[in-house]
C-alpha cells in the first residue's frame, strides 16, 4: 500500500494530478476538493490509496486523512466503487458527508450526481454505526452557541444516550428554536430518542 506521496507537481487538472518523485511520474486521481487545495502548490504531499484490479493499478489522492478515510468507508459499501466515491467527495466535503450520515440526511447524499435514493439509503444504513461525531472536525457546530450544546451533550451522555443521536437532535432543535433553554432542549432530545 502506498500511504502518501510527496513530490513536485508536473500537471494538475480537476480530476488528475501528476507528481514527479525522484524522476518517476505518478498519475493520481483526485477529487475537486483536493484539486482546489493543491492547484497552486509546487511541492505536494498527498495521502493516497492504491486500487488494485485485474487489469489496472490506480492511485487515488486526498488532501487530508479525513477525506481518505471517508473514501475508504465508501469503498466498503457494496455497489460503491472508487469513481462514485470520488464523485461524492467532489460534491460534498468529508465533514459534510459524515454529518449527513450521522443525521441520516438522505437528500444531502442523494444530491450527488449519480446517487439515487436507494444508494443514498444504503450508504447511510451501512455507515451509520461506523462514523462517529469524533470523525467530524471542530467547526461542526459553528452556527450555534457551543455552551448549550456541550451542556446538553454532557447531561444526555451521562444518561447513556449516544453522542451521535444527541448531536443529530440538538442541531435540529436549535435550528428550529435558537433561544430554547437547556432544560427544554434536554427534554426535547429525550422525547425524540
Amino acid at each position: 500500500m502506498i500511504s502518501f506521496i510527496r513530490g513536485k507537481k508536473v500537471e494538475v487538472a480537476p480530476s488528475k494530478l501528476v507528481l514527479d518523485v525522484n524522476g518517476i511520474g505518478y498519475e493520481i486521481n483526485i477529487s475537486l476538493r483536493t484539486y482546489s487545495k493543491i492547484k497552486d502548490k509546487d511541492e505536494i504531499n498527498i495521502h493516497t490509496y492504491l486500487n488494485v484490479k485485474e487489469d489496472s493499478h490506480t492511485l487515488y489522492g486526498f488532501n487530508n486523512k479525513s477525506e481518505k478515510q471517508t473514501f475508504l468507508s465508501l469503498l466498503s459499501i457494496n455497489g460503491v466503487g472508487p469513481s462514485t466515491a470520488i464523485m461524492i467527495l467532489s460534491s460534498i466535503s468529508a465533514d459534510e458527508f459524515n454529518k449527513a450520515i450521522i443525521s441520516s440526511d438522505v437528500n444531502k447524499i442523494k444530491s450527488v450526481k449519480g446517487i439515487g435514493l436507494k444508494t443514498a439509503e444504503r450508504i447511510i444504513l451501512e455507515l451509520k454505526d461506523k462514523i462517529s461525531i469524533d470523525d467530524i472536525s471542530d467547526d461542526f457546530s459553528h452556527s450555534f452557541d457551543n455552551t448549550i450544546k456541550d451542556e446538553a451533550l454532557s447531561a444526555l451522555s451521562s444518561l447513556g444516550i449516544s453522542k451521535n443521536i444527541v448531536y443529530k437532535h440538538v442541531d435540529d432543535i436549535l435550528k428550529r428554536n435558537e433561544n430554547i433553554s437547556l432544560e427544554d432542549l434536554i427534554k426535547e432530545v429525550l422525547r425524540r430518542s
